[in-house]
């Protein structure tokens, strides 16, 4: 694949050459002209926005379609958001190995402190996100459809963030994790609602309703991703 990169405005800047081969097992990928060891040094490449006819699952779908699209576009415009996702998806894979094996207090305690210490900073990073977002989408989906009267994008953490913080919740929790087996709080469950003038939730959107909004979104991260920079580095 080959493409150019263009600066503000549409500038010229500079062209592009990325490649990928998969054979089941190994992956090898190039980008111009050289190898690359990490997928994610070619993803970081391909800051590619799509609209196709599943697009509006973003708005009426579940949780994980959104927290995904929030955290694909910082991925692109904070360079120290993937290390930081790898610190708190490590810590929740090793606090959840802990809870099924029934491990003691003191060793969750290491990693409720880890899942604090990533998690939070994480949670504050998709809120500013969130808000420039909710910028752009408002201003663009005013334009393409009036009558939806968009409002706001809210975020919903995944802890009651507002009334402690997430290591409180991660103790308080701790019981009920135990008999479940998993960690019940934190970022991992977070998700973020679109709230509107007249419509009364994403519920009540129609299909189409729905495909607008999320093509106001989309035209919105590209538009971030786009002024951020090439690659938003």
């Amino acid at each position: 694949m080959q493409w150019e990169e263009r600066g503000p405005a549409g500038s010229a800047g500079q062209r592009r050459r990325a490649g990928l081969a998969h054979s089941g097992h190994t992956w090898r990928g190039r980008l111009d002209g050289e190898d690359v060891s990490q997928l994610g040094t070619l993803c970081a490449a391909l800051a590619v926005v799509t609209f196709e006819p599943g697009s509006h699952a973003l708005i009426s779908g579940g949780s994980e379609p959104r927290r995904r699209f929030v955290d694909w576009g910082l991925f692109h415009v904070e360079p120290d958001f993937l290390p930081l996702w790898r610190r708190y998806t490590r810590a929740l894979k090793q606090r959840n190995a802990l809870l099924k094996s029934g491990a003691s207090a003191t060793a969750l305690d290491a990693w409720d402190h880890e899942l604090a210490e990533s998690g939070t900073p994480l949670t504050s990073r998709r809120q500013h996100y969130l808000e420039r977002l909710q910028d752009r989408a408002i201003r663009i989906a005013a334009d393409l459809a009036p009558s939806l009267q968009l409002q706001a994008l809210e975020l919903q953490p995944g802890w009651r963030r507002q009334e402690m913080a997430l290591a409180d919740a991660l103790l308080l929790g701790r019981d009920r994790d135990r008999m479940a087996g998993y960690t019940s709080v934190g970022p991992h469950r977070a998700d973020w609602s679109t709230r509107f003038s007249q419509i009364p939730g994403r519920d009540a959107l129609s299909r189409g309703q729905a495909k607008l909004t999320a093509l106001a979104c989309l035209l919105a991260q590209a538009r971030i991703t786009r002024t951020s920079g090439a690659n938003g580095r």
